[in-house]
């Protein structure tokens, strides 16, 4: 009985291994007019140029965004990138696989029709209008509309970036910005969410979103707990800021900017919402009409302790705009004071010298050479005792600013004052560098 038992199962067996092999060889069997002359694969949503040959939208559309010009099998110069879908070939295809169903080939699903020029621009017609209105419930559905065909693909976003809807959204973002904030929270969060892929806006995109009570509105979103909506509005403060520095004079009166950006640093695992926070706060410190109106506020808030948190564990990007922003609010006597009081102020800016980039290296120069002319002298004394004469030494060797190199030929040379009485270095291993003059 053993024996009988046995032999079937074997059979069974032999039948899974005969099939698997007839799958495997199905793929090979595919018809050659339904692969795409690109990938290889079967079409999924095949497209006809001008040449006449018939390719898988996806494949074509990434050739033609690579810079190609030409067709890829013909190589013939593409007299336009008109792609025409073919829904004989799409049919056919869908009917070889229901034929093929069996052996584990699925159906293709019919594509969507892709959106055109026209379709955006009469979403903005409608927008526009609809906004006017006051009508938030259909410029939601309008915004909503514009996620789905923008998640669709990436030719979608493209469309929709190259015809003018970002300055269409900002100004939607400013018209409800100045209405009912909870009536309409749910628009203003979605469309802060499309704007992030949008930029950089226009100069009348820009214009819209840094309006006073577009600023505003966006300070209130980033005091939300949502962090995606967060992240999303400090990255929009970020690119507005960065290009145009006259927008942080309209900051002046928004009271919870601060709060706000310092509650985004706080939060664990979030480095490129901390990224933007400080880039925001060094833009505006940097303004000089607003750094006193800002520094007491950012001081209170433990700004200090947060940058040099950073550069403990910090990556490049996220060092350079800690170290920016302890450059920027060491110019204030009280932020100075701040920066003096702190351990590891001196250790860690020695550290960073020629370790993270050329601009970190700057901001740490100019740290050191501020805390050496404040103070009592404390500070080179510290800084000769963890190591950063020799490093100096080494900044006169490489390629740097002119400012920076002569910060550090004057820091050299009041560290040079107190090395005979510290010896906590010996100057022995340097005297064979190569002068720089």
């Amino acid at each position: 009985m053993t024996f009988f038992w046995k032999k079937p199962r074997a059979s069974r067996l032999a039948g899974k291994k005969l099939l698997s092999k007839q799958n495997s060889q199905l793929e090979l069997t595919i018809p050659t007019h339904f692969r795409c002359p690109i990938s290889l694969d079967l079409m999924k949503d095949p497209v006809t140029l001008s040449t006449g040959f018939t390719y898988d939208r996806e494949s074509i559309e990434k050739w033609i965004q690579d810079g190609n010009q030409t067709c890829p099998v013909t190589n013939q110069v593409l007299t336009n990138f008109e792609q025409i879908p073919n829904h004989m070939i799409r049919r056919m295809i869908q009917d070889w696989c229901v034929e093929n169903r069996a052996h584990g080939v699925e159906r293709i699903p019919t594509p969507r029709t892709p959106i055109t020029s026209h379709d955006i621009m009469e979403i903005c017609s409608k927008m526009m209008a609809f906004a006017s209105k006051g009508d938030g419930k259909r410029c939601l559905d309008l915004v909503e509309k514009i996620n789905v065909w923008a998640k669709e693909s990436e030719h979608n976003k493209s469309l929709i970036k190259d015809n003018g809807l970002g300055y269409v959204l900002a100004a939607t973002f400013e018209s409800f910005s100045s209405l009912s904030f909870e009536k309409h929270q749910d628009l203003l969060k979605e469309i802060v969410l499309l704007l992030t892929w949008m930029f950089p806006l226009g100069v009348e995109g820009r214009s819209k979103l840094g309006s006073t009570q577009s600023l505003r509105c966006m300070t209130r979103l980033l005091l939300l707990d949502d962090l995606l909506i967060k992240k999303s509005c400090v990255l929009t403060l970020k690119e507005l800021i960065s290009t145009d520095q006259t927008l942080v004079n309209a900051l002046i009166d928004i009271d919870d900017l601060p709060k706000a950006l310092i509650n985004l640093i706080n939060i664990p695992d979030s480095l490129s919402a901390k990224k933007s926070s400080f880039s925001v706060i060094y833009h505006i410190l940097s303004t000089q009409i607003c750094h006193k109106t800002f520094s007491s506020r950012f001081l209170e808030l433990g700004v200090v302790e947060l940058s040099l948190e950073a550069l403990v564990e910090g990556d490049k990007g996220l060092s350079e705009m800690a170290l920016g922003v302890l450059d920027r609010i060491s110019d204030s006597k009280e932020g100075m004071e701040r920066v003096q009081k702190h351990a590891l102020t001196v250790p860690l800016l020695v550290k960073k010298i020629l370790r993270v980039s050329s601009l970190a290296t700057d901001f740490c120069v100019s740290m050191l050479w501020k805390l050496s002319n404040n103070g009592d002298g404390s500070a080179i004394v510290e800084a000769l005792h963890v190591g950063a004469f020799q490093k100096l030494l080494l900044m006169l060797q490489v390629n740097c600013g002119v400012e920076t190199k002569v910060k550090t030929t004057e820091m050299l040379k009041m560290m040079n004052q107190c090395k005979n009485k510290l010896e906590c270095f010996d100057s022995g291993h340097y005297k064979y560098l190569r002068k720089s003059y």
